[in-house]
């Protein structure tokens, strides 16, 4: 049956890819993914880390997801929420989750991220 998961989609205004790249590219070190050229006239952006890949694509109607999200696994929480202040993004520490350090964040659109490292 399912054997993996290739990426997740997020939805994300017209015009964004600026800032998207600056936070996913710039601040989370995410790496660009070239658009397949059929599907580069719609705008947005894709990106990759490890075996994580988010498309964020162009939604007419867009409105953030304040609820629903991908949660990323980082090698060094700390690390990242020191990255994310340095930018001026607003952390949301939660330690619900047994067996994991996470936070929540908003990407430049607000859409939630959720941010987490395995417990040793």
């Amino acid at each position: 049956m399912i054997v993996g998961l290739h990426h997740v989609q997020i939805a994300v205004p017209a015009g964004s890819e600026p800032a998207l790249r600056d936070f996913y590219g710039g601040v989370l070190g995410m790496t660009e993914v070239a658009k397949p050229s059929a599907l580069a006239a719609r705008g947005g952006v894709w990106f990759r880390s490890g075996t994580a890949e988010l498309h964020l694509g162009v939604e007419a109607d867009f409105r953030p997801a304040q609820k629903a999200h991908p949660a990323l696994v980082v090698d060094d929480l700390d690390a990242v929420a020191t990255r994310l202040a340095e930018a001026g993004r607003g952390l949301r520490p939660d330690n619900l989750l047994p067996g994991y350090r996470r936070c929540y964040v908003d990407d430049p659109c607000g859409n939630r991220l959720e941010l987490l490292s395995p417990v040793s």
